[in-house]
């Protein structure tokens, strides 16, 4: 069950805007999404949510689709968004969900809220890429931007900015069929699933149709130092990762999973980037 849009005007000034997925009266799981995304990506798990009783509440980060933009944000800036919202939905402790571009802000709140945060899963995880020893299990278009972002951030600007009108179409289904020859098997399999399709790149279109500057505030978070260490994240984690990830290599996953004190390591065979949330959603143990 999906409740529509909710917008909570924050006391530091500013609004965020969330939705919510699976069982209302179930266990609380807050969801980060991805990058480029937004908070319509949850909706890959509503219905084993709503199977698994758990509640499902999704938010846009600052500057991303119905949230208010925040200049010069860092990391550290996401909790105490996060622990207002709680506050709000009368949520005391919890357990947090992120995919992709949503592991740093499960992190960042664990680090922050150990008392509040019991556990997190972290599906298919971007990593601190600062502190990676050696970035080549990144995507090679992540590595260029990350290339980009350091030499000529100003020539990486007006490429966002002309990406936009692309990353907001909506292709018709036979150049989404183009696309999907593009990924890697599993994946392509698995975004077959129209309502999968749907879920993941409706999320970044919504994202992109936000604001550009939104998006681009989002990335350079991923470029720069998180302000703490993995070692400090002090709740369980437990962190799935598909051994056919090409966003993030599982070479990257095990170098975090061992920075971790708490932390269950699981790879998946032949899941990908794509594959792994949309496919093992209803288990509470992927397969590996």
């Amino acid at each position: 069950m999906k409740i529509r849009e909710r917008v909570l005007r924050l006391q530091r000034g500013g609004h965020v805007a969330y939705d919510e997925y699976g069982d209302p009266r179930g266990v609380p799981v807050f969801f980060c999404h991805g990058w480029p995304s937004s908070r319509t990506m949850a909706e890959l798990t509503d219905a084993a949510a709503h199977d698994l009783g758990v509640r499902i509440i999704s938010a846009d980060r600052p500057g991303i689709s119905g949230s208010a933009f925040q200049a010069n944000r860092k990391l550290v800036d996401w909790p105490p968004i996060l622990k207002e919202l709680a506050d709000d939905l009368g949520i005391g402790d919890f357990r947090i969900l992120a995919i992709s571009g949503g592991a740093p802000y499960a992190y960042v709140t664990a680090w922050e809220m150990p008392q509040r945060v019991r556990a997190i899963a972290i599906v298919s995880g971007a990593a601190p890429i600062v502190d990676l020893s050696d970035q080549s299990g990144l995507l090679k278009l992540y590595r260029w931007m990350l290339a980009l972002y350091r030499t000529r951030p100003k020539l990486l600007r007006t490429l966002f900015y002309l990406a936009r009108p692309f990353a907001t179409f909506r292709m018709p289904i036979r150049y989404g069929r183009v696309l999907l020859k593009l990924l890697q098997p599993c994946d392509a399999e698995a975004l077959r699933d129209s309502a999968a399709f749907e879920a993941c790149f409706e999320s970044q279109r919504r994202a992109w149709r936000g604001s550009v500057e939104g998006v681009m505030t989002d990335a350079q978070i991923y470029a720069q130092p998180w302000g703490f260490a993995l070692e400090e994240v002090d709740v369980p984690v437990r962190l799935w990762h598909g051994k056919e990830d090409r966003a993030f290599s599982f070479r990257v996953a095990e170098e975090v999973a061992k920075r971790l004190p708490d932390c269950e390591a699981r790879y998946v065979d032949g899941a990908g980037h794509y594959s792994l949330p949309i496919c093992y959603m209803r288990e509470r143990r992927p397969r590996c």
